[in-house]
């Protein structure tokens, strides 16, 4: 009887038995992992490095107790199912943006907290005694929570900048959040106002209306430019798309859509990325005109900043 080969065999079929169960004992089975998510999205504006942290993320029920508040329901529901949304539930996203201009490290906003917002930049690669500037756009406290750690600055190394309308209301009323977190580090702050620069290529720009002081900021570098719009929109269909659509953390709410427009009409204008502090993580995107009852839109970031 001849020596049959395996290439034989397998032409035959007489080795498929013996391939089945070759593979089948060598086959483990996989756990599974669980969802994953990235936590620091780097790229470049000009000569400046620009780097969104997660800072953490939340589950929200009801979404409309937040967003849409003069909106009829009915609407808010076919709104969010047009655009794959549930209108039952939403994830909240919260996003620091560090810029590194060469000479200094800048933090945007601090977080909910501090072991949060410290275990990203890590994750990012810096640690929080590279911080040289800590820029606060409102006072929030999903924006200040992360200043103090254990009665200590987080930040050590740092100065603080900040609007001084935003301050001068936050000093005047006063709150947990604000007595704890910043009126501590008050003597270190510089504030600004409309226009004022942070250092060269960063501009505050007034957005008042989600609070009294909230400002966004301009970055500008080698001909390149972002704006860090912070608050001015808090989701890319229910309050960016539809600038009128009232949010329930807007303190003065038609000076609020006021301030969307005229910034996104800025954006838009002078077709340049963006960051937006609850945007879908990263957080990087541009903004649109809109189509039908939008009257923008968000364009997530797609490799156009990859270098």
């Amino acid at each position: 009887m001849p020596r049959l080969s395996r290439r034989h065999l397998l032409a035959s079929g007489l080795a498929a038995p013996f391939v089945l169960r070759a593979a089948t004992s060598a086959r483990a089975e996989a756990p599974l992992l669980g969802t994953s998510f990235p936590t620091h999205r780097r790229f470049t504006i000009g000569e400046f490095e620009v780097t969104t942290i997660l800072g953490g993320t939340a589950r929200r029920d009801e979404p409309q107790s937040i967003f849409g508040l003069n909106v009829d329901p009915e609407e808010f529901s076919q709104v969010s199912r047009d655009n794959f949304l549930s209108p039952d539930v939403m994830q909240f996203f919260f996003t620091p943006t560090v810029v590194n201009t060469g000479s200094e490290v800048i933090l945007f906003d601090t977080g909910l907290n501090a072991a949060n917002t410290t275990a990203a930049l890590q994750s990012a690669g810096y640690e929080a005694d590279q911080v040289d500037v800590v820029v606060l756009t409102h006072m929030h406290g999903d924006h200040i929570g992360g200043l103090m750690s254990g009665g200590a600055p987080t930040f050590g190394n740092a100065r603080y900048v900040t609007g001084q309308v935003e301050f001068d209301h936050w000093a005047a009323q006063g709150n947990d959040g604000f007595d704890t977190n910043v009126r501590p580090l008050a003597d270190q702050m510089t504030f600004l106002g409309d226009g004022d620069d942070v250092v060269t290529g960063v501009t505050g720009l007034a957005a008042f209306g989600h609070t009294p002081g909230h400002m966004v900021y301009r970055l500008d570098s080698a001909g390149e430019g972002l704006v860090i719009f912070a608050d001015l929109a808090n989701h890319p269909v229910w309050s960016l798309a539809r600038p009128d659509w009232e949010l329930r953390f807007d303190a003065d709410k038609a000076e609020a859509a006021r301030a969307r427009r005229t910034i996104l009409d800025m954006i838009v204008a002078d077709r340049v990325p963006a960051v937006g502090y609850h945007m879908p993580f990263p957080a990087v995107g541009y903004v649109d005109t809109g189509a039908g009852d939008a009257a923008y839109q968000w364009v997530p970031e797609s490799g156009q900043l990859m270098g």
